[in-house]
């Protein structure tokens, strides 16, 4: 199998599907993307997120526990490590070395998976490596000096010429920048990206600082258990979607006199609540599985502010409502939905315009949502049911709407409930309380609109009331 990127060159890395965890909860979940050969991507996203688990994943240090890694098209597995190593190279934030090795030494080193035998030696052929190595690293006047003894900075371009020496297709480098001065995390990048442009090293960089990020990075991947964004910089560093996933308002555009993306914080103001709803009228989303994907889009379009949830970590409607909702309500993977996040979506329910469900299937882990559901209207919160594919209509006119039989709907209910007949009871209890059915996302935007104009005209006259 051979994978191939968008323009349909090789892709020299492709993970595909790759789920991961170190405990009972995954830390992803179905995370596919491709790396291009000759690329420069930086992994954005907040600790914790997943970014160093993701490279160990790349580098074939950890296997996945579902999903592959694909290396020139290639299982990973199917390599061994030691012909991993001599084409991928990773450079860690830190390197602690028991020994009084000499920088010269240290980038000797790349060459250990390039040695055949137990007690080999380097060859000529190795020599002259090591030399290009810390030639193009920059550090030929350190070659003699003990690598414990060097700053942060120069340690860092050891590494990197270590990493060099194993000639590798892909490097790998995990906060590259950390713990340095401004100088030195420049003189840095600058290295790693002269060694992307000459030798045509593809490399993927999980690094903090978002300027840095913007200026040396042609794309970026912005990682929260998942994928989020995968796009240049301009797409990936929008505001809102860093306010969702980093919890910190910012500012974004080109400085006077700069040629690249600067982000700033307004005014120094970190958000407490990522889950914070619009001050306007908005509508409630409630999907899962893919189910709210079209709804979501169609919602954004529209510029309908809405807040999609709760919605587990790496569910695909998770990572789009990251994109386009105003608030996303977030669960652990594979987890019941807890009190703590419950309460987040009662709150929601309680100040919302209009509920929507979308077909998702109902189980156990999210069956207290659809009570909530049953609650909320019971108080007055008006609940559409998007219809799915089941009773969807084709080859309809614009406009034109199928009839539904109500035996039709009722097959569709029992299709989706996963509970032993709880979920259904609660669909038909929603049915029965005036929740409408509603058999396409263009019927629901016209619905949705009368009922936030209607919400709004309601608001103005209570104020003029008063």
């Amino acid at each position: 199998m051979v994978a191939t990127v968008r323009n349909g060159s090789e892709a020299v890395l492709q993970a595909q599907g790759v789920t991961f965890g170190y405990g009972p909860r995954p830390l992803f979940y179905h995370v596919s993307l491709q790396v291009q050969r000759g690329e420069m991507i930086g992994l954005l996203g907040p600790n914790g997120s997943g970014k160093t688990t993701l490279l160990r994943l790349m580098s074939g240090f950890l296997q996945p526990q579902q999903g592959h890694i694909l290396l020139d098209g290639r299982d990973m597995s199917q390599w061994g490590r030691k012909k991993v190593a001599q084409r991928i190279a990773v450079v860690p934030q830190e390197l602690h070395v028991p020994f009084a090795f000499t920088v010269e030494h240290m980038v000797s080193l790349g060459r250990t998976p390039f040695i055949t035998t137990f007690f080999g030696s380097h060859t000529h052929q190795d020599q002259v490596i090591v030399q290009d190595a810390i030639d193009a690293a920059g550090i030929g006047p350190l070659a003699n000096r003990v690598f414990n003894e060097l700053s942060g900075g120069e340690r860092q371009r050891v590494m990197i010429a270590m990493a060099l020496a194993q000639q590798p297709l892909v490097l790998l480098l995990d906060e590259p920048t950390s713990h340095l001065d401004i100088k030195y995390q420049i003189e840095t990048l600058e290295l790693v990206q002269k060694l992307n442009r000459e030798r045509e090293v593809t490399v993927i960089a999980a690094i903090h600082d978002l300027n840095l990020a913007a200026r040396y990075f042609p794309r970026l991947l912005l990682f929260q258990h998942g994928v989020v964004a995968d796009a240049g910089p301009a797409e990936v560093l929008e505001p809102g979607l860093l306010r969702r996933v980093y919890g910190v308002n910012v500012q974004v555009g080109i400085l006077r006199g700069a040629a690249h993306l600067s982000v700033l914080p307004p005014a120094s103001e970190i958000i407490e609540d990522t889950q914070e709803k619009p001050s306007q009228p908005y509508v409630h989303v409630m999907a899962g599985g893919g189910s709210g994907a079209v709804l979501m889009r169609a919602l954004a379009d529209a510029r309908i502010s809405f807040v999609a949830g709760a919605l587990n970590i790496g569910d695909s409607d998770h990572t789009l409502a990251l994109r386009l909702a105003n608030a996303v309500i977030t669960e652990q993977p594979y987890a019941p939905i807890s009190p703590e996040v419950l309460a987040r979506v009662h709150n929601s329910l309680a100040q919302a315009s209009l509920l929507i469900l979308c077909p998702t299937p109902i189980g156990p882990g999210n069956l207290v949502l659809f009570q909530e559901a049953v609650q909320a209207m019971q108080h007055g919160l008006p609940v559409l049911l998007l219809a799915g594919s089941t009773t969807s209509s084709t080859g309809l006119a614009d406009g034109e709407v199928a009839d539904i039989t109500e035996d039709e709907q009722h097959a569709e209910f029992v299709a989706r409930d996963y509970t032993s007949g709880e979920g259904l009871k609660l669909l038909e209890t929603l049915l029965q309380s005036g929740a409408v059915v509603v058999q396409s996302v263009g019927e629901t935007l016209e619905m949705i609109k009368r009922r936030l104009l209607l919400f709004s005209a309601t608001e103005i006259s209570t104020i003029d009331e008063s």
